[in-house]
């Protein structure tokens, strides 16, 4: 059970012209249900998009995949 303290997720559905936060760990399962309840499976709500390019930045910065090569 989610408490106050939990980490949330912005998950948006552009179709539906909704956003929720919802506890990080049931992320996947509620845009799955939702997809599958609401558009059939489609996958049309999902994360926040600006929240995934951070992620996405965050971990090609960890990987070092944004370092310039000329650097070296």
């Amino acid at each position: 059970m989610a408490d106050d303290t939990d980490p949330t997720v912005p998950v948006v559905c552009s179709e539906c012209e909704t956003e929720t936060a919802v506890p990080i760990d049931d992320v996947a399962e509620a845009v799955e249900r939702h997809n599958d309840g609401l558009h059939d499976g489609e996958q049309v709500a999902g994360v926040d998009p600006a929240l995934a390019d951070q992620v996405r930045d965050l971990v090609a910065e960890d990987l070092g995949l944004l370092d310039d090569p000329a650097d070296d």
